[in-house]
């Protein structure tokens, strides 16, 4: 009987050493993507926060977000995700059943502190003017900063990003609905935005609403590819934790027959 609990004892010495070895694997692995977003609904942005925008003016936040905000963080100069991100932000804001400027607004801020008010304005004119329908110039507010600025924000809201070696960035791409009293309201993923979708998280943004997101799934399964400029399934990600799943499982399994084993002794 001590030897079954011996060999027990060792297999289970053996999937302790393989889970930590794994977990060891895929926290290498997260360190090199650290480039999510972790959502904080329900928090509030500094609103005392400065910034300069596309005209060279020094902005507050809390007076620039008096309405529902549709924020965007983005760099400019982006090769990838960016670039596609603000051209559909443009579009669907276009189409939204509300009035840019009156009932809701957009804001830009780029999370490069080398990006200047002059970049800032060449991609806000691009913007605006790949917008078929009238739109308001003062209702797409584009933002630069200093790195102590822009971490404020990107900590508040959970924004996540590393340099890569090219000297660009690598980093998720969401838009976040922001209420008038600076509010966490709702996080959209994706690069193709309904535009009753958004019309309904301004509202919720209106009325100080949160709303849980139901894509976060898709979010953990899928990796933005800045070479292909796509989201591609995270293979890794997902066997590592059904991996870890079923050796948890079966350690369980292994744990209940050694009390059983025990009781038998008894």
């Amino acid at each position: 009987m001590n030897i079954k609990v011996n060999k027990v004892k060792n297999k289970i010495s053996y999937l302790l050493l393989l889970i930590v070895l794994f977990s060891g694997s895929l926290n290498a692995l997260s360190e090199k993507s650290k480039t999510g977003i972790d959502e904080k609904l329900g928090n509030f942005i500094p609103l005392d926060t400065e910034f300069t925008n596309s005209e060279g003016q020094i902005v507050k936040l809390s007076e620039l977000i008096t309405k529902p905000t549709l924020l965007a963080l983005v760099y400019y100069e982006c090769p990838g995700i960016c670039s596609p991100l603000q051209t559909e932000l443009g579009w669907v804001a276009s189409k939204v059943e509300l009035k840019p400027s009156e009932d809701f607004q957009v804001v830009s801020l780029s999370f490069d502190s080398r990006e200047t008010p002059e970049i800032a304005a060449k991609w806000k004119r691009n913007y605006i003017q790949g917008i078929k329908r009238g739109f308001p110039e003062n209702a797409w507010t584009f933002l630069t900063g200093d790195s102590v600025s822009i971490k404020k924000i990107t900590d508040a809201v959970g924004f996540n990003y590393i340099p890569s070696p090219d000297s660009n960035f690598i980093h998720a791409g969401a838009i976040i609905t922001i209420s008038p009293k600076g509010k966490i309201s709702r996080y959209i993923y994706g690069l193709q935005y309904n535009p009753f979708d958004i019309k309904m998280a301004l509202i919720d943004a209106e009325a100080g609403k949160t709303s849980p997101t139901i894509t976060k799934i898709l979010q953990y399964c899928f990796s933005y590819d800045p070479e292909g400029r796509g989201y591609t399934l995270n293979i890794t990600r997902i066997i590592g934790t059904l991996m870890l799943l079923g050796v948890g499982s079966f350690l369980l399994v292994l744990l209940l027959k050694k009390k059983k084993v025990n009781k038998e002794q008894i």
